[in-house]
């Protein structure tokens, strides 16, 4: 084979490898402490997150929440329910309005121990922030603690419905 044939052919199987780890890594990453985040779903319903890894004793752990629409969350809230609606933005800004009916638990103030605000460890729980991103963190955190019917909806900034102050 000439030399220029192999750089090519070699050119060709690294550009596969890269194209395919960015597949791959858009389905699956792996966080600072070891544990690796699967995404499955797509634009038409709920996404459910899967999150796994090492307990500090070294067990593993899975743990899964899922998301949905802030225009998806509005139409359940609609009806009553057996559910909780946690806003996870800071105090301040919960008072500056917030989803009716919601309780406040800032993102901050979820560690690894279950919140006293959430003694249900299976009831229904909707989480939001301002933008989506610490309601995420909230819902992982959550998860990760043994809640097992975790609901992301994203943002306030999304919410066309009424707000309480």
């Amino acid at each position: 084979m000439k030399k220029r044939t192999k750089i090519l052919i070699a050119g060709i199987v690294v550009g596969t490898i890269v194209v395919a780890a960015a597949m791959i890594k858009q389905h699956l990453t792996v966080n600072s402490d070891g544990a690796a985040i699967s995404v499955i779903g797509g634009s038409d319903g709920p996404t459910s997150i899967f999150l796994a890894g090492k307990l500090p004793g070294g067990e593993k752990q899975v743990a899964e929440y899922t998301s949905i629409t802030m225009e998806e969350a509005k139409e359940i809230f609609q009806e009553k329910g057996d559910y909780l609606i946690v806003d996870v933005r800071r105090a301040d800004e919960f008072a500056e309005g917030h989803i009716p009916g919601a309780i406040n638990l800032a993102n901050e103030d979820i560690a690894s121990t279950e919140p006293a605000e959430l003694p249900d460890k299976d009831q229904v729980i909707y989480v939001y922030c301002r933008s989506g991103n610490r309601s995420k963190q909230a819902s992982a955190k959550l998860a990760t603690m043994g809640y097992t019917n975790i609901v992301e909806c994203g943002g306030i900034l999304d919410w066309t419905g009424e707000v309480e102050k």
